[in-house]
């Protein structure tokens, strides 16, 4: 049987007008897996469990929480990619996933393997010191530094991650050279740290915040193009004397490739629909991080971006990760 080319066209037009793909209609038609590539009790994870029920309210199906951390969240991205790819697993990834992508050997693509979902909040650094050292400006630090080349240490907990970037990346701006000690997590750094050990570090303002209010470090610096609301009295790099400075981390949701276009898009709505909620981005806020989510497209330009930034960043440095 035969039909008229125009009648073929609208019938087209109609199915393509007639709302939500099938794929979408059907979702989430079971419980969603949400992969943490980090330990339990980490900031990753606080935020995962405070947007979970509200995820599970809005879609209806139970949302939990997959601890699977280790190699530097390597092992978390891998576990994903053995899950189908239909939008009911994904993962949180952050700028570490990038710098795994130039450091070290991956069993991913980190670009082909992935789908970037949106991002969910940033994370600024802020630089404390060791009250054992007698310095209490970004500019006094610098110069006590620059006075005792390869004397001072800093400390990170991951090798090749953010926070080895952004002290690195401090060597490197401020004219100075300090030595990295690798610990396994920012408990252990900031406990070292303020018995002396080692002298500076970078870390998530949530996590040194109480040592910062108690005088146990002293905060020096904190990325960012404004000052955190939780702690007020800490300049940013710019206004402490190193303008450019920007170490700024993200963290996002990623699917994986091949998962249906409007699911993706789908997730990211109501990704940032529950981020934008009131008593979760407050409480965000209180614990120094900044709600922001982006659009699939605009999430992956940045990843692009920033991947060669941190090419950049790493050559210039000679980071190794051994």
């Amino acid at each position: 049987m035969r039909f008229p080319a125009a009648v073929i066209l609208l019938g087209c037009l109609a199915m393509a007008f007639t709302g939500p793909s099938a794929a979408q209609q059907g979702f989430p038609s079971k419980p969603i897996r949400f992969l943490i590539p980090y330990p339990p009790g980490g900031g990753t994870t606080v935020v995962a469990h405070l947007i979970s029920p509200k995820l599970q309210e809005l879609w209806g199906q139970p949302v939990i929480v997959d601890n699977r951390a280790g190699g530097n969240t390597i092992i978390g991205h891998d576990a994903l990619l053995r899950l189908p790819a239909d939008g009911h697993a994904i993962v949180m990834s952050s700028s570490t996933f990038l710098l795994n992508s130039i450091l070290v050997k991956v069993p991913y693509d980190s670009f082909k393997d992935f789908t970037p979902v949106t991002t969910l909040y940033n994370s600024e650094q802020v630089l404390t010191l060791s009250p054992k050292v007698p310095a209490t400006t970004l500019k006094e630090f610098i110069a006590y530094a620059k006075a005792r080349p390869g004397e001072l240490n800093y400390a990170t907990i991951s090798s090749g991650g953010s926070t080895h970037l952004a002290a690195e990346l401090l060597n490197m701006m401020a004219g100075i050279k300090t030595q990295q000690v690798n610990y396994k997590g920012a408990g252990p750094a900031l406990t070292d740290q303020v018995g002396g050990q080692v002298q500076i570090a970078f870390t998530a303002p949530a996590a040194a915040i109480n040592f910062i209010k108690s005088g146990q470090l002293r905060a020096l610096a904190i990325t960012g193009d404004k000052r955190t609301p939780a702690l007020a009295q800490v300049p940013t790099f710019a206004e402490a004397g190193l303008p450019g400075f920007e170490a700024t981390i993200w963290f996002g949701v990623q699917a994986r490739a091949g998962t249906p276009k409007d699911i993706v898009e789908r997730l990211a709505a109501d990704l940032a629909r529950v981020i934008r909620i009131p008593e979760i981005s407050e409480r965000m806020v209180a614990e120094a991080t900044e709600p922001y989510t982006m659009t699939p497209d605009a999430f992956a330009a940045r990843m692009r971006k920033e991947r060669a930034e941190y090419e950049r960043i790493v050559k210039l440095a000679h980071i190794v990760v051994d």
